[in-house]
């Protein structure tokens, strides 16, 4: 359960993060507005406390891990919100760091 319960963390910080950093730049690119650049400021203080209910108690694991699940949930974002079409070497890219993330994060350890 602790594994999938860190997954779920990892999958929730994401969209907290990307979409907080989505908003802020609809909202400063895209003209959308202050609202927007505001919603986006909430979303990524968000993502600052979701990293805290990790099972695993160091920040520096955590966070390296993170970037792994970030990268990747960015492509997803892309492909879902702005129809991106990640090429061969997104994907390829992303899978690395989704291998890295595993390794870091549910490796044994002694």
């Amino acid at each position: 359960m602790t594994v999938a319960r860190s997954i779920a963390l990892f999958v929730l910080a994401a969209l907290a993060e990307i979409g907080g950093a989505w908003l802020i730049w609809q909202g400063w690119r895209e003209n959308r507005g202050l609202w927007w650049i505001a919603a986006g400021v909430i979303a990524l203080g968000a993502y600052g406390f979701v990293a805290t209910f990790q099972p695993d108690a160091h920040f520096g694991r955590i966070l390296a891990a993170y970037g792994g699940v970030f990268v990747a949930g960015s492509l997803i974002w892309g492909v879902v919100v702005d129809r991106f079409r990640p090429d061969r070497f997104d994907l390829i890219g992303a899978a690395i760091c989704l291998v890295g993330v595993a390794v870091i994060m549910y490796a044994p350890r002694s």
